[in-house]
């Protein structure tokens, strides 16, 4: 088991970080778009859907493109634009909507309208 251990370490070892980041950007997109249930037909009545860990997701997203920005290159707009659709589909979701610049990830992104 150490031995599958090592290899992964080596292979993230490889991978460069801009790609690592990206990776971990567009798990959080993809949860983020569950937990809303904008995977679902009907978002609304989606099995997966849970605001408050949508939120979570939003926000930790919203942390990681905030404090990774300068290294993501051309990857960052498209990530950017990504974060700012979820920031939106949550604030169309929630039944009592934050105030701007209080929904998720906000207090790193500034408010999303």
């Amino acid at each position: 088991m150490n031995e599958s251990l090592e290899e992964n370490d080596r292979d993230l070892a490889s991978i460069p970080s801009v790609e690592v980041i990206s990776r971990a950007a567009m798990m959080l997109m993809s949860a983020s778009a569950e937990r809303l249930g904008l995977a679902d037909a009907d978002p609304e009545s989606s099995p997966h859907r849970d605001l408050d860990e949508a939120r979570r997701l939003i926000t930790a997203l919203a942390g990681l493109v905030t404090a990774s920005v300068e290294y993501l290159g051309p990857h960052a707009g498209p990530i950017r634009d990504g974060l700012q659709s979820l920031q939106r589909a949550f604030r169309e979701s929630s039944a009592f909507p934050d105030e701007p610049g209080q929904g998720p990830g906000e207090k790193f992104t500034g408010p999303v309208y």
